[in-house]
C-alpha cells in the first residue's frame, strides 16, 4: 500500500505509519513536503485547512510526477482556542485514491495564556525550545509533548491517535461512511 504523506518530519510520519499498520498490511510511507497554506502556527480553524491544503497538494504533487497513492496523509498541529483555553491538538485528514475523506484529532494539552503572544509572534516549537533551554528541535522526532508528560506521550503518538481518528471511516466499511 502506497501512501504520500505531507511532510518530511520523521515523528509524524512514524506515527502515520503505526496507525496505518494497526490495520493494513506491507504499508510503504513516502514523505513530500508541501505547503499548508497557512500561518506557520495555526489557530482555529487554520489547523484543519492547514491539513486539507496539504493533502490537496499532495495530489498535485502526484499528479505532476506520476505516482500512484492509495491514500494521502496530512497533519497539522496547531492551536485551539474554545471557552477562553487555549489547546493544542494535531488533526489528521486521510483521503484516499476515490476521494473519500477521514478527518480527526489527537487528544490536546493545554497551553498556559502567559505564552500565547509570543506564540502566535513565532510558534509553539520556538516557544517550547526556549523554555525547556533546548538544543534540539522539538518538533522532530518525540516532540515536545515528550518533556511536557515525562515521555509518557509522544509526537509520534499525537500522530498515530489522530490518523487512527481519521482512518475510522476506512476501516468500518459502509457503516461509518
Amino acid at each position: 500500500m502506497k501512501i504520500l504523506m505531507g511532510t518530511k518530519n520523521p515523528g509524524k510520519i512514524e506515527g502515520a505509519k503505526q496507525a496505518f499498520e494497526r490495520y493494513f498490511s506491507n504499508v510503504e510511507i513516502e514523505g513530500v513536503p508541501v505547503n499548508s497554506d497557512v500561518s506557520n502556527q495555526p489557530f482555529n480553524e487554520e489547523i484543519f485547512q492547514g491539513a486539507k491544503n496539504r493533502v490537496k497538494n499532495l495530489k498535485e504533487y502526484a499528479l505532476e510526477n506520476n505516482i500512484v497513492a492509495d491514500y494521502y496523509v496530512a497533519t497539522e498541529a496547531g492551536i485551539f482556542d474554545t471557552l477562553g483555553e487555549t489547546i493544542d491538538i494535531n488533526a489528521a485528514v486521510i483521503e484516499d485514491k476515490n476521494g473519500l475523506k477521514g478527518v480527526g484529532i489527537s487528544q490536546g494539552f493545554q497551553i498556559p495564556n502567559k505564552y500565547i503572544d509570543e506564540i502566535k509572534a513565532t510558534e509553539l516549537g520556538t516557544v517550547m525550545n526556549r523554555i525547556f533551554s533546548s538544543q534540539n528541535d522539538l518538533g522532530k522526532g518525540k516532540g515536545g509533548i515528550s518533556i511536557l508528560t515525562k515521555d509518557e506521550i509522544s509526537r509520534i503518538d499525537l500522530t498515530r491517535n489522530a490518523c487512527v481518528m481519521a482512518l475510522i471511516k476506512f476501516i468500518n466499511g459502509d457503516i461509518w461512511k
